[in-house]
């Protein structure tokens, strides 16, 4: 075998080498992201529309309404008279309308039943609206590279949500319940808002390139992450504790603030708590003490929601600065909107709003950490 000998006065200009594709990083896993975040937007307003008509199913006491799991024959609703009696009847039975709702007319139990019905019915929307575009976008080999697990967990929580919801329906069908636990009720509800925070995040993701997010990622900084990630737990808890609120409706009781009760004796504290056996059911059964850890958590979180924002408005990016600005300007409304629903005993109109404005609380802080993580580039000829 022989080889050419090259000159080492050879012209290396002659020498053909392959060049590097403009925008390779991307292109090897580049998929439908657009696609696939217009989808994945879709399934967000979904999930809040099934946030907001969940608490509604909750504050119209609804939820018990259908005593069985069905996840497919329950896709359709009474159908007739002889149907609409075999499903009123079997209501009769469980302690709520026994203890509660004794001498309910059909007309009534139709309202209360076909807003349980539209929750589920949802639930069922969204898990369709999942699987079409997920497998559309698998068979279609669009997915980007790293993002099946990703968009495979969406489902999944999804599925776990549908059967937590009757654990936590089950809950209200025992003996000795008029409502469901507060617990579960809390569990379904802070499940909910994991799913909303996966989908958020995701959204906020594909809405870059990979390569702008690598370069962005470099100018992130680890501190103001870091007790972002911490104001995102804290607000996650505080949900969690709201939901146990509104499971027993302890919002409805000592509509007073600052002080829980006024008058002669006029109290910071809660009347007489740990009276229920064992201690630790306080905790989620004594209206006064629940609404009392609720008020005293969102005091120690806006103080320290203060700090985090006095934070975030030291970065150099406006867009981040911004991001911050509206969590704070979120945080401070859901705490007087939060006022407000005390002192009118947390009618249905203004405790949804609360609920509602969680949400975008919620959405507000991740958005803020987000931006802190991949800070999006600006120009310094405003600066």
């Amino acid at each position: 075998m022989t080889t050419k000998t090259r000159s080492i006065f050879e012209d290396v200009s002659n020498i053909q080498k392959p060049l590097a594709a403009p925008g390779g990083i991307d292109a090897a896993g580049k998929g439908a992201r657009w696609a696939i975040r217009v989808w994945l937007i879709m399934l967000f307003s979904l999930v809040v529309l099934m946030i907001t008509v969940g608490g509604l199913t909750r504050l119209t006491d609804s939820g018990l309404s259908i005593t069985e799991w069905a996840p497919v024959s329950g896709a359709m609703p009474p159908i007739n008279a002889a149907s609409w009696e075999a499903e009123f009847a079997a209501y009769k039975l469980i302690p709520e309308y026994i203890n509660q709702n004794a001498g309910m007319s059909m007309a009534e139990f139709k309202v209360i039943y076909y807003w349980e019905w539209g929750h589920r019915q949802l639930g069922r929307f969204i898990g369709l609206v999942w699987a079409v575009g997920f497998f559309y976008f698998l068979v279609q080999r669009q997915i980007p590279v790293g993002w099946k697990r990703r968009l495979v967990l969406i489902g999944a929580l999804g599925g776990l949500q549908g059967a937590i919801g009757w654990w936590m329906v089950y809950s209200g069908l025992q003996a000795g319940m008029v409502d469901v636990a507060s617990y579960r009720l809390a569990t379904h509800l802070g499940l909910a808002f994991v799913i909303l925070g996966f989908i958020a995040c995701y959204v906020f993701l594909l809405g870059r390139k990979e390569s702008d997010l690598m370069q962005a990622r470099r100018g992130g900084d680890v501190r103001l992450f870091k007790i972002s990630t911490a104001l995102m737990y804290f607000i996650f808890l505080q949900i969690i504790l709201g939901a146990l609120v509104a499971g027993i409706d302890a919002g409805r009781n000592f509509p007073n603030w600052p002080l829980m009760t006024t008058g002669t004796g006029g109290s910071f504290f809660p009347p007489e708590p740990f009276q229920i056996t064992p201690v630790w059911r306080n905790f989620f059964e004594d209206a006064g003490l629940v609404q009392f850890i609720h008020r005293m958590s969102a005091y120690f979180l806006f103080i320290f929601s203060v700090f985090v924002w006095l934070r975030g408005r030291k970065s150099s990016n406006d867009q981040t600065r911004f991001g911050f600005n509206i969590m704070m300007v979120a945080m401070t409304l859901q705490m007087v909107i939060g006022i407000v629903t005390v002192l009118y005993s947390a009618p249905a109109n203004i405790a949804i709003v609360h609920q509602f404005m969680a949400v975008l609380l919620w959405i507000a802080i991740l958005r803020a950490r987000y931006l802190v993580r991949y800070p999006i580039p600006q120009s310094l000829r405003g600066k």
